[in-house]
C-alpha cells in the first residue's frame, strides 16, 4: 500500500514539474516541435518515469535533475532568440522540396523523407496532385507549407473586387452548460442580456447548452446537448 501511495506522489509531483517547465518554456515546446526540443520531451519524460519505476531513484534526485534540464533548456531558447546564428543548427531550418512545380530530390533526401510521405503531407493541405504545387516547404517542425499554382489558388476578396466587411472573432460564451462570464463582461454583456438571446431560440436553461458563441451584429449561435 505504500508503495502505491508513493508511485501516485512521484507521479503528480511529476505532472507538475512537466507542466511548469513547459509553462515556463512556452507554448512552442509543444506547439513547434524541433528537433532540440523532442529531445527536450524525451529526457523530462524519462526523469519522471525514472521516479516512478527506478527504487534507487528518490524524489530529490528527480527535482534537482528537472530543475537542472530546466534550466539548460531556457538558456538554449535564450541563445536561439539572441543570436540568429544559433538557430539553424538547434531547431533546423525549412526546406524547399519543391521549386517551381519540380520536386528538389536531394532537398527529399537529406531530410530522410520519400515521395508518400511528401503526398501525404500535401494533401494534409487540401491538394491531392503534386501538379496543384508550385512550392513546397518543409518547416522545421514537420510538417510543410504549400503555395499553390495560380490556377489551383482560392480566389480571395480582394482578386475579386468585393466591398471591404469588418471582420469579428466568434465570442464563447457558453461551453459544455457552463456560462464564460470573462468574454461576456469583456464585451460588456451579462447575463440577462444571453438569457433573452436564448428565450429567443426557445432555451430555458443555459445548462442545456453545450456551446453558443456570439459575434458583433448578429444573433446568438447556440447547440443543445442531444
Amino acid at each position: 500500500m505504500h508503495h502505491h501511495v508513493s508511485i501516485a506522489i512521484e507521479l503528480v509531483v511529476g505532472l507538475v514539474i512537466l507542466f511548469i517547465v513547459l509553462k515556463v518554456l512556452g507554448k512552442t515546446q509543444f506547439s513547434q516541435i524541433t528537433p532540440f526540443d523532442f529531445i527536450s520531451a524525451l529526457i523530462l519524460g524519462e526523469l519522471v518515469g525514472n521516479a516512478v519505476y527506478d527504487k534507487d531513484t528518490n524524489l530529490g534526485d528527480v527535482l534537482f535533475a528537472a530543475l537542472v534540464w530546466g534550466v539548460i533548456i531556457y538558456i538554449v531558447e535564450f541563445i536561439t532568440q539572441r543570436f540568429k546564428n544559433t538557430r539553424k543548427f538547434l531547431e533546423g531550418e525549412p526546406t524547399v522540396v519543391i521549386h517551381k512545380g519540380k520536386i528538389n530530390y536531394e532537398s527529399l533526401k537529406k531530410n530522410n523523407m520519400d515521395m508518400n510521405q511528401l503526398q501525404s503531407l500535401i494533401r494534409q493541405q487540401g491538394y491531392f496532385s503534386i501538379q496543384e504545387v508550385e512550392y513546397v516547404i518543409l518547416e522545421t517542425n514537420g510538417m510543410v507549407s504549400v503555395l499553390p499554382k495560380y490556377k489551383y489558388d482560392i480566389p480571395k476578396a480582394g482578386d475579386l473586387n468585393l466591398p471591404s466587411k469588418p471582420v469579428d472573432l466568434p465570442i464563447t460564451l457558453i461551453l459544455d452548460g457552463e456560462v464564460i462570464h470573462n468574454n461576456l463582461k469583456e464585451y460588456g454583456l451579462n447575463d440577462q442580456w444571453l438569457k433573452e438571446q436564448l428565450t429567443a431560440q426557445n432555451i430555458n436553461d443555459y445548462k442545456s447548452v453545450l456551446f453558443a458563441e456570439w459575434q458583433p451584429n448578429q444573433p446568438i449561435y447556440a447547440l443543445k446537448y442531444e
